[in-house]
């Protein structure tokens, strides 16, 4: 029998786990089964929740970190410790329906080694509707490895893949991008995201910008190659501007103040090289935490797993 292997990253959500624990455990009932269950540093109740669980049930595996170290260290340390043939990663606000996976599972058996659940529409605020919609295209245009659209965190990976997951350490964590850049085969399974059922989203405006830089710095040089052509247009009018000064002076004699012009110019020249600066900035300050070494998380206990199931992180 075939392992599945549940990976559900945990930051206050003491409403929504046991109803998603079982949700899926009735859609696994013909399969062998593990849940691990990661404790992004809760300030709830979730801990005792996820306690009691895995006492009742010891296919339940908690690992708890010392403090909140992101969703995207969660899931990495889910995909850590998993020993299924396959792993999906779910939310545990219920906005991943979980009735897609018997779906994601099925197209697995078929042969891909991959299946990405794709999010068609978002109910979702409008405002927050409109910049996924307009960052994925962005992402999708500048990037190297070409990332799907209104692709989340809601995948089924292979255990292969999972595998050479495991040697891709770096500390600046984009799952979305560095899953689709090992290039395996994969599947798309369509759905409407839903409404949160309960709880409230723990994705503020300030992670999210976090989150989205990461994918366009991880994944592109456009920011960089915007200066470039930046750079040039402004080389260009420069130009352009000496040339009608020149013009001017010697067969019109005549000389127009252009200085509130080129003053207006500065500023914008100013404005430009201050917002490459920052793009350099993020590029250093990425290269810094690579350097540093530090690990992507750290484990303060864990329940129900065992030590041959360790993987260094």
């Amino acid at each position: 029998m075939k392992k599945i292997s549940i990976i559900i990253p945990v930051y206050n959500e003491e409403n929504n786990i046991v109803p998603i624990y079982k949700t899926i455990k009735h859609l696994l009932n013909q399969y062998s089964y593990e849940f691990i269950f990661v404790n992004d540093g809760s300030t709830d109740n979730s801990e005792n929740i996820l306690n009691e669980l895995a006492e009742s049930d010891t296919n339940v595996k908690i690992i708890s970190f010392t403090r909140n170290f992101g969703h995207q260290a969660a899931i990495t340390a889910g995909i850590d410790y998993a020993s299924g043939d396959a792993l999906i990663t779910i939310d545990c606000d219920f906005q991943d329906p979980p009735e897609l996976i018997t779906e994601m599972i099925s197209k697995w058996e078929n042969g891909v080694k991959i299946v990405y659940a794709r999010r068609l529409f978002r109910n979702d605020p409008f405002l927050k509707r409109i910049t996924a919609k307009w960052y994925y295209y962005l992402l999708y245009k500048a990037s190297e490895i070409k990332i799907k659209g209104n692709i989340g965190d809601f995948r089924l990976i292979d255990k292969c893949v999972a595998v050479k997951l495991r040697q891709l350490r770096e500390k600046s964590r984009y799952l979305r991008g560095l899953i689709p850049w090992m290039g395996y085969s994969y599947a798309i399974v369509d759905y409407n995201r839903p409404k949160r059922l309960k709880g409230k989203t723990k994705f503020n405006w300030l992670k999210m910008i976090r989150f989205a830089m990461n994918g366009l710095l991880n994944f592109s040089l456009l920011p960089l190659r915007i200066g470039l052509l930046a750079g040039i247009l402004i080389i260009f009018t420069g130009v352009i501007f000496l040339f009608y000064l020149a013009y001017r002076y010697f067969f019109d004699q005549q000389f127009y103040k252009l200085l509130e012009w080129l003053a207006a110019i500065n500023y914008i020249l100013i404005g430009t090289l201050f917002i490459f600066l920052w793009f350099i900035a993020e590029y250093i300050g990425k290269i810094y935490d690579e350097v540093k070494g530090r690990p992507i998380y750290i484990i303060h206990k864990t329940k129900n797993l065992t030590t041959h199931e360790h993987i260094d992180a």
